[in-house]
């Protein structure tokens, strides 16, 4: 895929095309993402993306530090469901870093050393400037900082002059930092383990903690994505309805959120309904009409529900023959009996519904359907596990072995949208409850455009995870740009000190540069809301950071006029005043911005330190013949 980049054989092989992958992602960052069409050359299908981790998804990446980079991000799009564009995106700008450094001469051992001291210092950034989310709501709750001219408040208005009269008491009290995880550590691996963060919010002895306004939040972390975040708001307020929880500590359990995607309809029909919507087939259409208002009998397959189905990791012996005195019967001859063994079975028990988290074999339906049992078929296992605490079901592996205690009792199936006028194959939509103390919310997704269903959901679970993680978390970090100016400053600031350099005297050259790569991403975030060139936008970074040692506010006042500058299409051009304190309108997650740059710099220092052989595929004895060979 990478084979039309152009690669300076004399250079670092691995950390060119790291820079070079992580390009194919820039229009994917910021609130205004571009939809873009992938095409397979053979098969001629296409793909609609607009993420970064769906980008890489449907690229064929045939080279070893491709592949590492798709493993990387889909691990932290495993884990958070979002941040991924700015983990590629400083990936291939701290690669830059590293080629430059290596262009100087400057050490291997050097390079390393000064930029996990310049991580190092955005993570005490985001400690020391982090947002706890018991402050971050309501007027009458309002958290200040005078050192960031930062204000957060129920209503986004500019009270620069009440910021700025703040004693330095409250506003330490107010914006409380949080112990995160800061200690950088090289994995030499293909598979990058999460780093276990702690974060614990202390508050004073004489502070009341108020709950935290979810709505207030939720807006703040929407970045862009109005409609997928007001959906996770109203999921929220559902599971908050349907089950009493502690008020000073809400929660979102997004482990009983799960989505249903109905092409053909507007996307304005989208909604969240309470309970588990599945889509049935026209043949199963009749009998979920027929078991409707009944309390059922049900019994949960965790795996397919299928004659050849074997559980992950299972190994059929080998060399072993069947003695039997009876002839031996067909394939055909064998699934049959075990289905008329397993139907049985289900008649005994008194089962009326069977649901799978994988897939149910179209026989086994047909013969489950003519005896009255519903079967259900890719069932979320995070569902299937609150249908079992709320029925008192015990999942099992297979059908047969299911027995009497393994039955669960009390599940309704109820028919909740009939879809037979829209023409599509899912006739029915039904829901399945357990009653009004379950947790558990399906969010229906809408579009007229299949495609795009994708898309839609991605937001929407990007969202969802925001939200659960600021919750769990109990604090945010102000977003739009504000924590990467701050972490500029102080890689400056940092640089500028002379303590260090008997120690490594290549480090202010690398933190400087570092700086650059957070000023480029700043600066295209900026490019792809189109107000900007490339140029307005870096000079408008620049010239913020000129007045951040002149203003206090100016890291926030960037925040704000950077949102001003997008809805009013014009570059930014005026000077800040410390007395402009603006609200915080955006909001980031702590958690998720440390990891992406956790692992953006995990895959620099890789592919950097890995032998060139194994990551670039060089010829060694070619290259050193003909001089190019540069060794690490």
């Amino acid at each position: 895929m990478l084979g039309s980049t152009i690669i300076n054989r004399r250079q670092h092989v691995g950390l060119q095309k790291l820079s070079a992958l992580s390009g194919i992602t820039h229009s994917s960052l910021g609130p205004y993402k571009k939809y873009k069409f992938i095409q397979d050359d053979r098969s001629g299908e296409s793909a609609l993306v607009c993420t970064c981790f769906r980008i890489l998804e449907n690229l064929e990446l045939t080279c070893a530090v491709g592949q590492l980079v798709y493993r990387t991000v889909q691990a932290h799009q495993k884990v958070y469901h979002t941040g991924s564009g700015c983990l590629l995106f400083l990936a291939g700008a701290w690669s830059r870093v590293a080629l430059e450094c290596l262009q100087r001469g400057i050490p291997v051992a050097h390079i390393v050393s000064a930029m996990s001291e310049g991580l190092d210092v955005c993570f005490d950034v985001c400690r020391r400037f982090s947002i706890s989310t018991e402050r971050a709501q309501s007027q009458s709750s309002t958290a200040t900082s005078q050192d960031l001219g930062l204000q957060v408040s129920k209503k986004p208005t500019v009270e620069g002059s009440q910021a700025s009269t703040e004693p330095k008491e409250k506003t330490r009290d107010a914006l409380k930092t949080l112990n995160a995880c800061g200690q950088k550590k090289i994995r030499l691996s293909r598979h990058f383990s999460e780093a276990k963060c702690e974060n614990i919010s202390k508050e004073s002895e004489d502070s009341q903690p108020k709950p935290p306004d979810i709505k207030y939040i939720s807006e703040r972390l929407s970045h862009g994505c109005v409609d997928a975040m007001n959906l996770v708001f109203e999921a929220s307020r559902t599971q908050s309805n349907n089950i009493q929880q502690e008020t000073s500590c809400p929660t979102f359990d997004i482990t009983k959120v799960m989505t249903c995607m109905l092409p053909g309809l507007p996307e304005e029909q989208a909604c969240v309904t309470p309970g588990c919507i599945l889509l049935l087939s026209a043949e199963q259409a009749s009998l979920a009409h027929r078991l409707k208002d009944r309390l059922l009998q049900v019994v949960l397959i965790n795996g397919d529900l299928s004659f050849n189905y074997s559980h992950l990791g299972f190994k059929r012996p080998t060399g072993i023959q069947r003695v039997s005195e009876e002839a031996s019967l067909s394939s055909s001859s064998k699934e049959e009996d075990w289905m008329e063994k397993v139907v049985t079975l289900l008649l005994n028990l008194g089962v009326n519904l069977i649901l799978a988290s994988g897939l149910v074999s179209e026989k086994v339906i047909q013969r489950c359907s003519r005896r009255h049992i519903l079967a259900l078929e890719k069932v979320n296992v995070s569902v299937l596990k609150a249908l079992a605490d709320a029925s008192g079901a015990v999942p099992v592996t297979y059908a047969t072995q299911l027995s009497k205690h393994c039955v669960g009792a009390g599940v309704k199936v109820e028919v909740w949208r009939d879809l037979s006028s829209y023409e599509r194959k899912p006739s029915i939509a039904v829901n399945v409850s357990t009653g009004v103390n379950s947790k558990l919310v399906t969010v229906v997704l809408t579009s007229c455009i299949e495609g795009k269903l994708q898309a839609l959901e991605d937001q929407f679970w990007a969202c969802a995870y925001r939200l659960h993680l600021a919750l769990k978390e109990k604090a945010v970090l102000p977003g739009a740009g504000v924590t990467e100016m701050l972490c500029i400053q102080h890689l400056q600031k940092r640089a500028e000190t002379d303590s260090l350099a008997l120690a490594n005297p290549y480090r202010s050259v690398v933190l400087h540069l570092m700086a650059d790569g957070l000023m480029d991403y700043l600066s295209t975030v900026m490019v792809n809301t189109g107000k900007f060139s490339k140029v307005q936008a870096w000079t408008a970074v620049s010239r913020q950071l000129q007045d951040c040692n002149q203003s206090p506010g100016a890291p926030s006042m960037f925040s704000e006029v950077f949102l001003e500058a997008e809805q009013e299409g014009r570059a930014v051009s005026f000077p800040v005043k410390s007395t402009d304190a603006p609200s915080t309108k955006v909001f980031d997650n702590l958690s998720v911005k440390q990891e992406a740059w956790r692992k953006a710099s995990d895959l620099v220092f890789l592919v950097l330190q890995t032998d060139a052989e194994v990551v670039t595929g060089i010829d060694l004895k070619t290259e050193a013949a003909q001089g190019n060979l540069m060794l690490l």
